[in-house]
């Protein structure tokens, strides 16, 4: 990085307000309803609400202090400024850049003892920002690739208390106030699944899905890579507009996720049931990956679920898939970690997620010395199970075969510290919108022995996840 560049983010790191009003009250009985309360509340022009590991939800908004980045340059704002640079085709890098001199704030003791841990940022990567780290830069576009937001106001909502930090006591006040109203109380109707006119949104582009699955099925067998997860977008109604807290309250409570979110970040708007995470990366610089390939549907019926659990763990198209992917992650991982450090602590587990049961393995190592968890990110992303074997020459092929840029689907929404923590969910069974326009998407992993019937069958499994809580505005 040049030396032009660091007084640039050291500049808008010192412009970064701290979060220096800290209360803590009883826990809420219902920390999800009331994280998506908050949302609701439209307190800033940005928020996140992102489900953790353990049951804790946290709540950000802010709409002073951004990053985001694309292919050509990277824009930071703060206490109303504007600072830029060129990324010169390393975005990733530049964003890490700039996120770093907040540490490097903090480690000068300005922020105090209320951060211990360092400060924290919400934000999203692109799918394409893949092409620029595995493939063809040329097809990454010009869009933005990251946006990270670092908040006016958090709130943690854990089961022995609630912690709220804002950056002033007007900010405190407004989440105190918000806090204080009654909850809503137990879920409503508007929480049970709504079945009419699913399955026909549902089964949109299926036809187009399964030529494009087939043409995938002859790369290859043709040599040129061994996996590839083709996706299909399911566009919603134009003239109806989603609710994402109402989606986000119904699809959470029927869902099973490793994460979950709920934002309006950047020119996105995501409800979404993440079934994996792409890192975790913890202060002590132990990281893990979580992939899962192989699937089956996921219903009401007991001796049903246990036959499909079986058919799963001996369909040796599945095994094969996730044991590819399974390959990879160790790869991957093992690039960026010590030696000798990377071990799979579980493998072909099943998991259920939502509509779905997968196949699941875990991946961990400890750190090099000289990685950080931005080269662990860069290393991972985007997920093996949202992409396929090899990465480049997957990305290459679903160029070639699926509808347009995917975005935020495949892509990550993460929460980060400035003390080296990152936790990022796999962006899938998503609700996401930008402007007018709304969708969902699914994908299946393909292999030599895919057919396009069953991959069709199996991106249906996975809509149903959300497809069904889907939530619209009622003006």
């Amino acid at each position: 990085m040049s030396t032009g560049s660091r007084n640039t983010w050291e500049a808008w790191a010192r412009s970064v307000p701290p979060l220096a009003c800290v209360s803590t009250r009883e826990p809420c009985p219902d920390p999800m309803a009331t994280a998506t309360r908050l949302a609701r509340a439209g307190l800033a022009g940005q928020y996140v609400v992102y489900e953790a590991d353990g049951g804790v939800w946290h709540f950000a908004a802010g709409s002073d202090v951004s990053v985001t980045a694309d292919t050509a340059g990277i824009t930071a704002r703060a206490a109303g400024r504007t600072w830029t640079s060129r990324t010169d085709g390393r975005p990733l890098a530049a964003f890490a850049d700039a996120l770093s001199a907040l540490r490097d704030e903090d480690d000068e003791g300005s922020r105090g003892e209320e951060n211990a841990g360092g400060r924290h940022f919400y934000g999203w990567a692109a799918f394409e920002l893949a092409h620029l780290l595995h493939a063809d830069p040329a097809s990454a576009g010009d869009r933005p690739l990251l946006h990270a937001m670092v908040p006016s106001v958090e709130v943690t909502l854990g089961g022995d208390s609630t912690v709220v930090r804002a950056v002033d006591e007007a900010w405190a006040r407004k989440v105190a106030d918000l806090l204080a109203a009654p909850p809503a109380g137990q879920p409503s109707a508007r929480d049970e699944p709504v079945r009419e006119g699913t399955e026909g949104i549902i089964a949109a582009g299926s036809a187009a899905y399964g030529r494009a699955v087939a043409r995938t099925v002859g790369d290859i067998r043709a040599g040129l890579l061994e996996k590839a997860v083709v996706s299909r977008k399911v566009p919603l109604p134009a003239e109806r507009h989603p609710d994402f807290p109402a989606t986000y309250l119904a699809g959470r409570r029927a869902n099973t996720p490793a994460r979950s979110y709920l934002l309006d970040l950047g020119g996105y708007r995501a409800a979404g049931f993440s079934p994996e995470t792409v890192l975790e990366v913890g202060d002590d610089g132990r990281v893990s990956t979580q992939p899962l390939a192989g699937t089956r549907a996921l219903g009401a019926d007991p001796a049903e679920n246990e036959r499909r659990r079986a058919e799963l763990l001996s369909d040796p198209k599945e095994i094969h898939e996730h044991a590819v992917s399974v390959r990879l992650a160790w790869d991957e991982m093992a690039a960026v970690c010590s030696p000798g450090s990377v071990v799979a602590e579980e493998y072909m587990a099943v998991r259920p997620r939502g509509s779905v049961q997968h196949l699941a393995s875990r991946v961990t190592g400890r750190l090099r010395p000289d990685t950080g968890p931005w080269d662990a990110f860069a290393s991972l992303f985007p997920a093996i199970t949202a992409t396929g074997v090899s990465k480049r020459a997957a990305l290459q092929t679903l160029a070639r075969h699926e509808d347009g840029p995917r975005g935020l689907y495949g892509g990550a929404v993460f929460r980060g510290s400035t003390g080296g923590a990152l936790d990022a969910a796999l962006v899938l069974r998503t609700l996401i919108g930008t402007g007018d326009e709304a969708w969902l998407r699914a994908g299946a992993g393909v292999t030599a022995q895919s057919s396009p019937e069953r991959e069709i069958e199996e991106t249906c499994e996975k809509l149903r996840s959300v497809a069904p809580y889907v939530r619209f505005s009622e003006d």
